[in-house]
């Protein structure tokens, strides 16, 4: 089995994988402009300043697209089949990840999900919202 690869925080990502690791998903707001920004930069891509803060994020949003992978390199067969999606959280970024505790099948454009860190190394996936609630 092949090893898997990780992300490895740089000096601007650092907080966002902090957080992570605290449970806690974490984007940019620009001080400039007023946008959250995902992912994390050095400059804000709508107004082009430097200055940032990091806020916490609701960890709610939807899928705005997906894909079921079916085919996958050899570190994760064992998880076939499973999918990967765009999520636009409500503070209107998108962020690409996997989506947990749904079958294929049940997935949609539009299904309201919520963040699940998980992992070892902690990663930020994303699940269903419970019906009735979000």
């Amino acid at each position: 089995m092949t090893e898997r690869a990780f992300p490895v925080p740089d000096a601007v990502s650092k907080p966002f994988w902090e957080g992570i690791a605290e449970g806690v998903l974490r984007i940019q707001r620009c001080q400039g402009c007023g946008r959250h920004v995902f992912y994390p930069r050095a400059v804000c891509p709508h107004c082009a300043t430097v200055d940032f803060s990091w806020v916490e994020a609701s960890g709610n949003g939807r899928v705005h697209s997906y894909t079921v992978v079916h085919r996958a390199p050899a570190e994760y067969r064992d998880e076939i089949p499973y999918v990967v999606a765009l999520i636009e959280l409500d503070e209107g970024v998108r962020m690409m990840t996997r989506l947990v505790d749904v079958e294929p099948a049940d997935v949609r454009v539009d299904l309201r999900v919520e963040v699940a860190i998980q992992g070892d190394p902690r990663l930020p996936y994303f699940r269903p919202v419970p019906e009735g609630e979000g």
